[in-house]
C-alpha cells in the first residue's frame, strides 16, 4: 500500500520548507506568488491532503458541526439538515449528520461521539426528556444549540417553532369547518413537539367553547407512518369515530390517510385529516393534506448561525445566548375540506 503524501514531500518537491508549504495551505497572502504557484503545483502533481485531524489536534476543534436529529427518515429533519449544512459551508465547515432514531441512549453515544471528536460545535434535536444527555454533553465545553425545542431549562441557544400556535391553528381549522368531535394522533409524550400541540388543541378548543373531552388522543410510540397506519386502524376499530384527525406530524397523517384509504373510509368526507410540518410529500399524497407548515429549512439555517456566532464571535463583541420561536402557516388542501 503506497504512503500517503505528506507536507515533508511537497515541501521536497517545492525546493521550499515546511513552513512555506503551512502558509500557502493556511495563510496564503503571505507568501510570495511565484512560491506560492510552486507549491500548489507540487500539491496538485502529489495529490496531496491535508491531515484534518493534525490541524484538529493544533486548534483544539474541528471545522465539523454535529447535526444529531430524531429521524432522518422524517423529510422534515432533512430539510433542516439543508439549511443547517448551507450556513455551515458558507462559512467554511461540514455538517456531521447523525440520527437519535427518538433513542435516548443513542443520543447520549452520538453526543459523547461528537465530544471524541472535538466538533465546533452541535446542533441537537433532543430525544432525552429527563435532560440528563445535555447536561452530560454540557461538562465537556462544546456549544450547542437547540433545535425544533425552545431551551427553556437551559441557557443555550435555541430555533423552535411554536408549536403551541400551531396546534391551535389546527384544531380552529376543524371547528370552523364544523367538527365537534377530533382526535389527536400524537406521538411519544416525552416529545415537547408532542405536547405542545396537544396544548394549542386544546386551547382552541376552549376557545371555541367546547371541552377538552372534544379531543381524544391516541398516542403511538414514533412519529412514522407505520404509527399511522396502527392509529388509523385503532380509529376504525371505535364505536363512534371521531369525524376528523389532527396529527403530530405528517407521516402520522400519511399513514391514517393510508388506512382508511385501505378501508374504504372517504377523506374528508367521512374523516378529516390534519398533519403538522408539511413536507413535500403532504401535497403529493392520494389526497392532498391539509398541514401546519414549519419553515425547516430556515430553522436549520437560523440554527446554525447561532452556532457559528457562538463559535465565532466578532472582535470584542461578546456572544448573547438567543431563543429564536417562528411563526408556523396553515396550508390547507383537500383532506380537511368537507363541510360538517
Amino acid at each position: 500500500m503506497a504512503q500517503p503524501v505528506g507536507i515533508k514531500d511537497v515541501a521536497r518537491a517545492a525546493g521550499v520548507s515546511v513552513g512555506t508549504v503551512s502558509n500557502v495551505i493556511n495563510r496564503p497572502e503571505a507568501v510570495a506568488s511565484k512560491t506560492r504557484a510552486r507549491v500548489l503545483e507540487a500539491i496538485d502533481r502529489l495529490g496531496y491532503v491535508r491531515s484534518e485531524s493534525a490541524r484538529q489536534l493544533r486548534a483544539g476543534h474541528s471545522r465539523i458541526m454535529g447535526l444529531l436529529v430524531l429521524d432522518m427518515g422524517n423529510p422534515f429533519f432533512v430539510d433542516v439538515a439543508r439549511g443547517a449544512e448551507r450556513a455551515a459551508r458558507e462559512a467554511g465547515l461540514g455538517v456531521m449528520v447523525c440520527n437519535s432514531a427518538q433513542s435516548p441512549d443513542e443520543e447520549a453515544e452520538y453526543l459523547a461521539h461528537f465530544a471524541e471528536l472535538r466538533v465546533r460545535g452541535v446542533l441537537l434535536t433532543p430525544a432525552d426528556a429527563t435532560g440528563r444527555n445535555i447536561a452530560a454533553f454540557r461538562r465537556h465545553g462544546i456549544p450547542f444549540v437547540l433545535v425544533d425545542r425552545v431551551a427553556e431549562d437551559t441557557t443555550e441557544c435555541s430555533v423552535s417553532v411554536d408549536d403551541v400556535l400551531g396546534g391551535a391553528m389546527a384544531l380552529r381549522h376543524l371547528v370552523d369547518a364544523g367538527h365537534r368531535s377530533i382526535a389527536y394522533v400524537s406521538g411519544p409524550p416525552g416529545l415537547n413537539q408532542v405536547r405542545d400541540r396537544r396544548t394549542g388543541a386544546l386551547t382552541a378548543l376552549t376557545d371555541a367553547g367546547l371541552g377538552p373531552d372534544a379531543l381524544l388522543e391516541l398516542p403511538t410510540e414514533r412519529l412514522d407512518v407505520a404509527s399511522g397506519r396502527d392509529a388509523g386502524a385503532r380509529l376504525l376499530g371505535l364505536s363512534k369515530r371521531p369525524t376528523a384527525v389532527f396529527c403530530a406530524n405528517d407521516l402520522l397523517a400519511l399513514g391514517v390517510l393510508q388506512a382508511m384509504f385501505a378501508a374504504g373510509v372517504d377523506v374528508p368526507g367521512d374523516l378529516a385529516i390534519v398533519g403538522y410540518d408539511d413536507i413535500e410529500f403532504a401535497a403529493a399524497a392520494a389526497v392532498p393534506l391539509t398541514s401546519v407548515r414549519q419553515p425547516a429549512v430556515t430553522l436549520g439555517a437560523l440554527a446554525a448561525e447561532l452556532l457559528l456566532g457562538e463559535t465565532e464571535p466578532g472582535e470584542g463583541q461578546p456572544h448573547v445566548h438567543r431563543r429564536v420561536i417562528l411563526k408556523p402557516e396553515l396550508v390547507v388542501r383537500r383532506s380537511s375540506l368537507a363541510p360538517r
